[in-house]
């Protein structure tokens, strides 16, 4: 009997190879469970279940507070708040490049898993999550979700929809949020209404409270509607008020939902307040006002000087019907200023953009334009501890050592003094030296016209508006511009196009607003970043590219303590304003706010005033139940 060895010994080299690879499956799926176990069991242990986390100390409620100090035990329920917006919106979608959105969509309808007190730097409390969990090196984060938590209709917010609705943003969301979740290197699902996100070897201390701050999305309604798309279908969140109704690019009424699961928690006590919520697009301000005093809005917080003393003298105002004051805030005031855009090639030398601030005459137009009511902004954080008007500390000093070159002298010593114009002698002084100083960058004046000495180039640009209330300083700033040889465009465009011209960095100089925070962190690298320089839809609109930036950014979200955060912040000031990257405007360090009298706010302002994300939350109507 012949027997073919060939295909036999095949057979049985198939058989062994079967057995060797499953051998081999079995101990690869072993190690890895063995890895997964260790990797596991290495995470540091977490510090307890906690019902509210600082950024730094320890959280100013405590466990089992009844409510929040700056709310009213009195406040009714009820009646309608009309505001007036004055800018249009054609997306209810806030968490994409793509369309404008207004803000208040993502306050009034969205929550987050924590709540963020206005009333502390940055300390967030329980909403959606009951408790979170974190180790003392916050590598990772647990939270546990509120059992009675629910969309508002009516279905239950569950893991499942925390973990969707991370990955979606990570992938599909804004800039900023595509930056802050991609630190979470892996995610897990204990049980229980628990889970753990645990952060890779990008992960800073901010990140559990970054994640405490992350919009819970309903994986059922976004698997059946398009995320990435502008829409003006209404939503389907988790949120005190429901969008009822949508006229496109005009106006958004909020109603209160009855049902509101949260209503009864700690954290919105005496929050909440009104039945209807009404959003009303208006060409500018001049019409906002009007429509205010005709009774058609119900508050206003007025950021025109001149309007505050001249303008509120009409029937409602002298019958007591209108009320207005002032309220103080420990808020920083934030960098309103004209944004040089250093990818254009003019503005690519540091010279140039200092020599651009020196003949900016505040001092003539405070005095003109708006009764000396404003401060001139010097720091990114002024009004604040975290403001570099006063000498460098050594712990600063420590800190810019690497990068001591990136820092002027006078900056580094004292911080950045604004040059004082207002008479004809600073004038004049100011514009020689800013013709030093662009001389030096190769720019001189030839025919009455700045030109480049090598290119021939005419120094022109263009300064884009969207909104009226900033053109006679863009005007005032233009013709002192004239003087210097430089041409000036003062543009004016509509609401649609400003956005789309700075989302993708197609402009010269705009106003932009980097607003002011106790508690800086990642969102600092999303507005100075040299990563987000190049991307679009970003708040870096400067163009910022610089290393020491980056280090002292890193600083910052890594500070353990407060003092260490104050140090890097004030550092990071330092290095802003030696870079020049705007004209810093003005700010005032009160809220002007009016309002018909039927509204009615509480006794204690918070530490972040009432203009501090939606403050409207906290007021009331008179005469409602």
């Amino acid at each position: 009997m012949l027997i073919n060895l060939t295909g036999y010994e095949k057979v049985r080299q198939w058989i062994s190879g079967v057995l060797v690879s499953t051998m081999l499956a079995a101990s690869l799926i072993g190690a890895t469970a063995a890895s997964q176990a260790q990797e596991q069991e290495a995470l540091p242990a977490g510090t307890g279940p906690k019902h509210a986390i600082a950024m730094h100390g320890d959280p100013k409620m405590p466990l089992g507070f009844n409510r929040f100090p700056f709310v009213s035990e009195n406040a009714a329920t009820g009646g309608e708040v009309n505001i007036a917006k004055a800018n249009a919106f054609d997306s209810l979608n806030p968490y994409i490049v793509k369309g404008t959105a207004w803000w208040e969509v993502r306050q009034l309808t969205f929550e987050s898993l924590m709540m963020r007190s206005p009333d502390e730097p940055f300390t967030l409390y329980g909403l959606l999550a009951a408790t979170i969990e974190t180790p003392e090196d916050r590598s990772w984060v647990e939270f546990r979700l509120n059992p009675h938590a629910r969309f508002s209709d009516g279905t239950p917010v569950t893991v499942e929809d925390v973990v969707f609705s991370m990955e979606l943003l990570r992938e599909q969301g804004q800039p900023n949020l595509r930056r802050f979740y991609s630190k979470i290197s892996r995610v897990e699902t204990p049980g229980d209404g628990r889970v753990r996100f645990i952060f890779g070897p990008e992960g800073d201390r901010e990140a559990p409270l970054l994640l405490g701050l992350m919009s819970v999305l309903s994986k059922a309604w976004y698997t059946e509607n398009t995320f990435n798309e502008t829409s003006l279908k209404p939503p389907l969140g988790s949120g005190p008020y429901i969008i009822e109704d949508v006229d496109p690019g005009r106006n958004l009424t909020f109603r209160r939902n009855p049902d509101y699961w949260a209503r009864n928690l700690a954290v919105n006590r005496g929050r909440h307040n009104f039945d209807t919520i009404k959003l009303e697009y208006y060409r500018d301000e001049n019409s906002k006002f009007e429509a205010f005093k005709k009774g058609l809005n119900s508050y206003r917080l007025e950021a025109d000087p001149a309007r505050w003393a001249k303008g509120y003298d009409f029937p409602g105002t002298r019958n007591a019907l209108v009320l207005r004051d002032r309220f103080e805030h420990s808020r920083p005031s934030g960098m309103l200023g004209f944004a040089f855009n250093t990818r254009r090639g003019m503005f690519s030398d540091v010279r140039v953009r200092e020599a651009l601030i020196l003949p900016f005459d505040f001092e003539w137009m405070n005095a003109n334009f708006f009764f000396d009511v404003y401060a001139r902004t010097q720091s990114y954080f002024d009004n604040s501890e975290l403001s570099t008007t006063r000498e460098i500390s050594e712990r600063e000093a420590q800190l810019l050592a690497p990068w001591r070159a990136s820092v002027r002298d006078d900056i580094y010593q004292h911080g950045w003094r604004a040059p004082i114009n207002g008479n004809r002698e600073n004038a004049r002084s100011n514009a020689r030296n800013a013709l030093l100083l662009l001389g030096q960058a190769g720019w001189h004046i030839r025919d009455g016209v700045l030109t480049n000495d090598v290119s021939g180039e005419i120094f022109a640009f263009e300064i884009l508006l969207n909104s009226r209330s900033l053109e006679k300083v863009a005007l005032n700033y233009a013709t002192t511009l004239k003087r210097l040889g430089i041409e000036v465009d003062v543009r004016l465009v509509d609401t649609a196009q400003f956005q789309q011209r700075r989302q993708t960095y197609d402009f010269d100089m705009m106003p932009f607003r980097w607003n002011g925070t106790l508690s800086p962190g990642n969102e600092q690298a999303y507005r100075w970043g040299s990563h987000e320089a190049d991307i679009d839809g970003t708040f870096n609109v400067a163009g910022a590219k610089d290393p020491a930036i980056d280090a002292m950014i890193r600083e910052i979200v890594a500070a353990r303590s407060r003092e260490d955060l104050v140090a890097a912040a004030k550092a990071l000031d330092r290095l802003l304003l030696s870079g020049f990257y705007a004209v810093p405007l003005y700010h005032q360090e009160t809220d002007q706010i009016a309002w018909w009298g039927e509204l009615q706010h509480p006794r204690t302002t918070p530490l972040q005033g009432w203009s501090y994300g939606f403050g409207l939350s906290n007021w009331w109507m008179s005469g409602t139940n």
